[in-house]
């Protein structure tokens, strides 16, 4: 068993709450873990090529207001579907043609990313999703929606 010492002292973890037993309750969230390479010139990618994008891309207003706008459309849309077993939103990929399956949270994490580095960084596909518990970026609205519509009925 790691001590909260110990535990506290990991990178990524010093805000994180143990109980008295030991038990993790509250872990901060970190997008991407460190690129184990970051400043090594013996880095085994500089082989590639030079592949760096712009450190430090800067999003028009425009840009800026439709990803905090998405942003909050994703917690609506959480708060109403996970509580219905749906896990995330499926993209149809226009790059390869497949549908890319998103948690709730990657999702969050990737939309995060682009509006505070002006890119987003590969991940990790969901392994073996099952589609039923995905849905569309448009399903999520009209069914956000059709929220709307039925409190507002209720309400009158």
């Amino acid at each position: 068993m790691v001590s909260r010492a110990d535990y506290q002292r990991l990178p990524g973890h010093g805000s994180a709450e143990l109980d008295a037993t030991g038990t993790v309750r509250v872990v901060p969230h970190d997008p991407l873990p460190p690129d184990p390479f970051a400043g090594d010139p013996e880095d085994p990618s500089m082989a590639l090529g030079d592949q760096e994008f712009e450190q430090d891309q800067q999003l028009g207003d425009e840009e800026r207001a439709e990803l905090l706008s998405d942003l909050a459309d994703l917690a609506v849309y959480q708060a109403l579907l996970e509580p219905r077993g749906i896990r995330g939103i499926v993209v149809d990929c226009s790059d390869c043609g497949e549908p890319h399956y998103h948690d709730w949270e990657l999702l969050r994490s990737s939309l995060e990313q682009l509006l505070n580095d002006g890119r987003m960084r590969p991940h990790e596909p969901a392994y073996e999703p099952n589609p039923g518990h995905y849905v569309s970026w448009e399903y999520c609205r009209g069914f956000a929606d059709g929220v709307i519509e039925t409190e507002d009925q209720r309400s009158r």
